[in-house]
C-alpha cells in the first residue's frame, strides 16, 4: 500500500502535552480519533480528550459529569470492601462500574490543515445527564444541507449508546438525545441523503449471540432509525476478526460508497480496510478489503496508552485526495494522505 498511503512528516501532528485540562482537577491522559469538517474555510477537529483525575492517598478518584456537564469526583477508599479496582479502566464500586477516565470533544481549528489550535468562542463539548455521565467519545461529523450532524459515543453505568447533536454555527447546539440504544456505537451518517432517506452505519455488539458486526440504518429525519441490516461481519484469520466498525461518512464515488473502517483482532491490533457500497441501495456491498489500507507501523502507532491501533473517524476529500486524520496507539492524533483511485484499485483484487 506504499503507492497509496503517504503518513505526513509532522506527525504526530496533537499529543497531550499539545492541550491544557479542561479542569484543574483533571489530566489529560491522550488524544483520540477526531471528528473532522470544513467551517468557514478551516478545517475542525472535534478531538476525543481522556482526562483523569488527580489522585490522593489512600483514595481512588473517578470523575463523572453532572446534568450541566460539569465534572464532578467521587473518592473511594482503597481498603473499602465494596471497591474492586482489579482493572485499571473500569472499577467497581458496591455494583456499580465507573470508568478511571472520561472523555469530551474539544474543538480545534486549521488553517492548512496540519497545525492546529483552540479559537476563543467556540465550545468544547461535554456529557451531560445521566445517559453521557461517564462522558462522551468518537464523534463524527457529516454536513448536510447545511446543518452539521454529530454522531457520538454516549457512556453511562446504564451502558454505551449513540447520541446526535447538530449545529449550524459551532456555537449553538442542539441535543437530539440518544438514537441507538445500548448497546452501540462506530455511527456514520451518510455525507447525503439517498432516495429522500439518511442513512448511517452502526455497530450494536452482541457478544452471547451473533459479534461486533457492521450495521446499516435508514431514517426520515437521522433521528428516528429503522429497516436495520447487517451488511459486514467479523472474517477468522484476517485483520478484521474480532470486531469490525465505521470510520468517518462513507466516500461518493463513481464506483459506489467507500467506506473507511477499522478491523480488529482478538489481540486487539487495530488496522484499517474497505467497503464499498452500492451508490442507490448502501445496504448491498460490492466489495470489502482483504488485507488492511493501513496498520500500525511507525512507533507512535504501536507504542502509546493502548498500543497497536490506528483508528479513524474523520476525513477531508478534495478531489482524489483524501485527507485522514487518526487516532494512534490510542494516545496521539495523525494524518495520512490516500489517492481515492488507488484506494479503489485495490479492491479490484
Amino acid at each position: 500500500m506504499t503507492n497509496t498511503l503517504n503518513r505526513h512528516k509532522n506527525n504526530p501532528l496533537l499529543s497531550p502535552k499539545d492541550l491544557n485540562a479542561s479542569d484543574h482537577n483533571m489530566i489529560i491522559e491522550c488524544l483520540l480519533n477526531p471528528g473532522v469538517f470544513e467551517y468557514q474555510g478551516k478545517t475542525g477537529l472535534l478531538v476525543r480528550v481522556a482526562e483523569r483525575t488527580v489522585q490522593s492517598e489512600g483514595k481512588l478518584s473517578v470523575p463523572i459529569y453532572d446534568a450541566k456537564g460539569t465534572v464532578k469526583i467521587i473518592d473511594f477508599k482503597l481498603d473499602d470492601p465494596k471497591l474492586n479496582a482489579d482493572d485499571s479502566r473500569v472499577i467497581n464500586y458496591d455494583g456499580t462500574d465507573y470508568l478511571t477516565t472520561i472523555s469530551h470533544l474539544r474543538l480545534l481549528w486549521s488553517s492548512d490543515g496540519v497545525h492546529f489550535s483552540e479559537e476563543d468562542g467556540y465550545p468544547s463539548l461535554f456529557g451531560e445527564g445521566e445517559y453521557e455521565a461517564y462522558g462522551i467519545e468518537d464523534c463524527r461529523v457529516v454536513n448536510i444541507e447545511g446543518t452539521y450532524y454529530l454522531t457520538y459515543t454516549m457512556v453511562s453505568a446504564n451502558g454505551v449508546g449513540v447520541g446526535l447533536r447538530t449545529t449550524k454555527d459551532w456555537v449553538n447546539f442542539e441535543k437530539k438525545g440518544m438514537i441507538l440504544s445500548p448497546h452501540n456505537k462506530d455511527c456514520a451518517i451518510f455525507e447525503e441523503k439517498i432516495n429522500g432517506k439518511f442513512y448511517a452505519l452502526h455497530r450494536p455488539s452482541s457478544p452471547e449471540l451473533g459479534g461486533n458486526y457492521m450495521w446499516i440504518a435508514e431514517s426520515p429525519d437521522a433521528v428516528h432509525w429503522g429497516n436495520h441490516k447487517c451488511i459486514a461481519k467479523t472474517r477468522a484469520g484476517k485483520f478484521d476478526s474480532n470486531r469490525l466498525g465505521a470510520g468517518a461518512a462513507p466516500i461518493k464515488t463513481d464506483q459506489g460508497w467507500l467506506e473507511i473502517y477499522h478491523g480488529a483482532t482478538e489481540e486487539n491490533r487495530y488496522c484499517l480496510g474497505l467497503i464499498l457500497l452500492d451508490l442507490n441501495d448502501p445496504t448491498k456491498v460490492i466489495a470489502r478489503s482483504e488485507t488492511p489500507i493501513m496498520e500500525p507501523l511507525t512507533p507512535y502507532e504501536k507504542t502509546g496508552f493502548f498500543g497497536e491501533v490506528i483508528f479513524t473517524n474523520g476525513h477531508i476529500v478534495t478531489g482524489d485526495e483524501v485527507k485522514l486524520y487518526y487516532g494512534a496507539a490510542d494516545e496521539i492524533v495523525g494524518l495520512a494522505t490516500f489517492s481515492i483511485k488507488e484506494l479503489l484499485k485495490t479492491l479490484e483484487k
